[in-house]
């Protein structure tokens, strides 16, 4: 019976290391493809280099569905780390979503909320923003269509109370990039009729959508850990998804602690707060 257990764990050991090595060639294959496709020179963004960039199909978007285009240039700039991240570089997923059960392409793995999280891989960045506006008509985020389309106070803490983030700055974060970069100048309001006849056409695709749904999308962000102003490390933290949660960089976050190298801990505490 001892053999038959020790056998059985084995075994257990032997998948996993096997799962992990398989995760770990996929993000490989799909590096390599990245860096074929751009002869690994990316492009070093600045804020106002990105946001001439990518402007132009946050306004379209903002058109179709009525997605403030301030809102979506606010969240791509802070889940992508401005295009520096990983994800934006290798996956073309500006907006860190993630995998869910109805998701049919690509899986690029980091740790998140958990270890070894399946993110969205798109063709390029436009299939990613497009793909932004496709995730949010879900049922949860139907009463944000019902606002303005310059409303990104609004939108900002509708996205909080629907779910997409748990962060409780998450409203803020967004407001303070969108006024910090005048972003709201890409907003433009609509008209009575125009509002009515967008409001129709997105609340008609949600509905049509509902049935396909996932039961439950999973949450971005895990529940900040807080003590006073210091956040307490937990597993699958790194020093960028703790800084992204927070409004920091993270050469801000390293400066805050005093740290020379990206090494943390479980358990650590970490200054969070200027």
């Amino acid at each position: 019976m001892k053999k038959l257990i020790i056998g059985m764990l084995a075994l257990a050991v032997l998948a996993s290391c096997s799962s992990k090595k398989s995760l770990h060639h996929q993000n490989k294959q799909i590096e390599k493809v990245a860096n074929k496709q751009t002869a690994g020179n990316y492009t070093n963004y600045t804020v106002t280099s990105y946001i001439q960039r990518f402007k132009g199909i946050a306004i379209t978007e903002m058109n179709r569905y009525g997605i403030p285009a301030s809102i979506t240039m606010a969240q791509a700039i802070l889940e992508s780390g401005t295009g520096k991240s990983d994800l934006a570089k290798y996956a073309n997923n500006h907006f860190g979503i993630k995998c869910t059960s109805d998701w049919k392409g690509k899986g690029y793995y980091k740790d998140d909320d958990k270890k070894d999280d399946c993110f969205r891989v798109y063709k390029n960045p436009e299939e990613s923003f497009r793909d932004h506006s496709e995730f949010l008509k879900r049922k949860r985020y139907a009463f944000l269509f019902e606002l303005d389309k310059d409303d990104y106070v609004g939108w900002a803490k509708g996205l909080k109370q629907a779910g997409y983030a748990t962060n409780p700055k998450y409203p803020d974060l967004l407001i303070s990039l969108v006024e910090r970069y005048d972003l709201h100048q890409f907003d433009k309001p609509e008209g009575k009729y125009e509002k009515i006849k967008r409001e129709d056409k997105v609340l008609s695709d949600i509905n049509r959508n509902i049935p396909n749904e996932p039961r439950k999308d999973k949450e971005k962000d895990a529940t900040p850990i807080l003590a006073g102003d210091n956040y307490l490390v937990q597993q699958g933290d790194t020093l960028y998804n703790i800084s992204k949660r927070f409004g920091l960089t993270v050469d801000e976050l390293k400066a805050l602690n005093n740290m020379t190298d990206d090494y943390i801990k479980i358990g650590q505490a970490l200054k969070v707060k200027k």
